[in-house]
């Protein structure tokens, strides 16, 4: 077929190769040269003048020059398209034709190597896209054999050859690069009734498994973390802890911590949009991986509060080290759930701890001022009970009130609490609602305390009730921070960044402790096994639907350098399920 410039297209490429048809229509104008053939007599001479033989001798000798001249590869008559070979076999033609394709490849010259396809505009395109997306900066070719395609009614030839192609990719403020072999093959045929060749278009002539709607890419692959131990170099795993499982997974994911590890270089497959294409993914560089990743978790630790937790189901134990904030040991008895970290429930009367925060910092009480307990107590309507009618006469302290975790010794202080009071002392002196970031590369708010809460709300709020939801996490950071008087945000990871606080007042540190070793000494946990060096709260938090309360328990011993926090789901009183719980971890750390 002869286009309207005089040119005509290769004849039947698709041999060997894949279908002929508009694919390739668009580029029928690109195809080589060929002039038509003239209609001439037996002599060729007929209706024409004679010539002198002068003339004759010299157009004889033009014409030889032209034939030399387009048998020689980027001679001045070479073919607009295509290639034309001196070789002395198929094989060898197929080959030349290879080699002039990888050599304009190589010399950056893509409009020329797309030209010795048969599919000039497909080929330009395809080789500009692998240059930019492969940020390519260097490419060597060379052929390693060529084999005949049978079925063919002209020369046709599979040539296999390697590339060696010089990528990079950008990591960061870094630019990664490497070395990327591999092999690939392409099909040469003879263009029939021509000399000329060409390479039959197809995009995995570039690199195996291209096609016409995927790009070649490279991508900088993280480095990996091997392995998450505690501190002392054991597999976080090997503990078969729900939470300390679910940590490790999340640190692999994440990586070394920055600065550590080296990135690695990759080639892959994408689609149009950008998407990986799976299992298309071919390794330029390695990357650095990290052998292993250290938490702050203690073995000892662990083991004591593994030990502690095995005593009744649904418990989940959390130990921090007040004074750096480090996780050292996290435990769950409850299946495959975390609730150490995760639990979002009530504190009961653990809560009552950062009531007395406000009430004191606030100078609305000290720990020696007289506060009645009634039995009952009414706020918009709403009457609250004290647990078994308990009723403590108005000379009481509130020191003793809060041993002996009576409720309505600190609801009816609502009005000191309001205005969002409570939730401004949980963040302002704790940390408290505020999202912490263990080292996990993720935020979570561990602690909620409504900043909106109003009248009776506020009231049940007072004694650890109401909306405010806690984790296990956040009570054991509250003991710590009472221990040491400033907040050190929990972390798994040492080199995790801590948000900060302010420092709990002199005054109220002092009057929370007093209060905290009255539990231990005379009040609810007392006659439990704690020691001289022991201050704590229980905690009782009633669930609308559940059969038992929540069993809370926090303490902390500045002799241990340890803070520890307890939640007994579904299970009875603090100082029945919690206290003996953490008694127990306290005993064996």
């Amino acid at each position: 077929m002869t286009t309207d410039t005089g040119r005509t297209e290769p004849s039947d490429p698709s041999e060997g190769r894949g279908s002929w048809g508009p694919f390739y229509a668009q580029d029928f104008a690109t195809a080589p040269y060929r002039p038509p053939s003239s209609r001439r007599s037996g002599n060729g001479r007929r209706g024409r003048p004679r010539k002198p033989l002068v003339m004759v001798a010299a157009v004889v000798a033009a014409v030889l020059v032209a034939v030399a001249a387009v048998t020689v590869s980027g001679g001045r008559n070479a073919p607009a398209t295509g290639f034309t070979p001196t070789g002395k076999s198929a094989g060898r033609d197929a080959g030349q034709i290879t080699t002039a394709f990888l050599a304009a490849w190589e010399s950056g010259n893509l409009r020329q190597a797309a030209r010795y396809t048969d599919h000039p505009s497909a080929a330009g395109s395809a080789l500009l896209a692998y240059r930019d997306h492969l940020h390519l900066k260097t490419l060597t070719g060379a052929t390693a054999g060529a084999a005949p395609v049978s079925g063919s009614a002209t020369p046709r030839e599979r040539v296999t050859f390697t590339v060696n192609a010089r990528v990079s990719a950008a990591a960061g403020a870094k630019t990664l690069a490497g070395s990327w072999r591999y092999h690939s093959s392409l099909v040469a045929y003879q263009q029939r009734d021509s000399k000329v060749w060409y390479i039959a278009w197809a995009p995995d002539v570039l690199a195996p498994g291209l096609t016409v709607t995927t790009h070649l890419a490279t991508v900088a692959v993280p480095p990996q973390t091997v392995s998450v131990t505690d501190s002392s170099g054991n597999n976080l795993t090997s503990y078969g802890d729900a939470g300390l499982t679910t940590i490790a997974g999340v640190l692999r994911k994440q990586g070394p911590p920055p600065g550590q590890g080296r990135p690695g270089l990759s080639v892959e497959l994408q689609t149009t949009g950008g998407a990986t294409v799976p299992g298309s993914q071919a390794a330029v560089t390695a990357p650095g991986n990290l052998p292993s990743v250290a938490t702050t978790i203690s073995a000892r630790a662990e083991a004591a509060a593994r030990r502690a937790a095995a005593e009744h189901k649904n418990t989940s134990i959390v130990a921090i080290q007040p004074s750096t904030g480090k996780v050292l040991a996290i435990a769950n008895n409850d299946g495959y759930n975390d609730f150490a970290l995760t639990a979002a429930v009530a504190p009961g009367s653990t809560g009552k701890i950062i009531s007395a925060t406000a009430l004191l910092a606030g100078h609305v009480l000290t720990p020696d001022s007289d506060v009645s307990c009634p039995e009952t107590y009414t706020v918009q309507g709403i009457t609250y009970h004290n647990d078994h009618n308990e009723i403590e006469p108005a000379s009481t302290s509130l020191t003793t009130d809060f041993a002996r975790s009576c409720n309505n010794a600190f609801d009816q202080w609502w009005p000191h609490l309001a205005d969002g009071q409570l939730a401004i002392t949980a963040r302002k002196y704790y940390g408290l609602n505020e999202p912490w970031d263990l080292g996990l590369g993720q935020s979570a708010t561990y602690y909620r305390t409504p900043p909106d809460a109003s009248g009776s709300e506020v009231a049940m709020e007072a004694f650890g009730d109401g909306a405010i939801s806690a984790s296990p996490l956040a009570i054991a950071s509250v003991s710590a921070t009472v221990d040491t008087g400033v907040f050190k945000q929990p972390i798994l990871v040492p080199s995790a960044r801590q948000i900060t606080a302010t420092p709990l007042p002199a005054s109220t540190d002092a009057g929370l402790k007093q209060m905290m070793r009255a539990v231990v000494a005379t009040g609810t946990a007392a006659g439990l096994g704690f020691g001289p060096g022991v201050y704590a709260k229980t905690g009782t938090a009633d669930i609308n639907g559940q059969e038992q309360p929540n069993s809370w328990f926090t303490a902390f011993d500045p002799g241990k350098d340890v803070a520890v926090a307890c939640l007994v789901l579904n299970a009875g009183y603090g100082a029945q399920y919690a206290a003996p719980e953490a008694q127990a971890f306290l005993s064996h750390y």
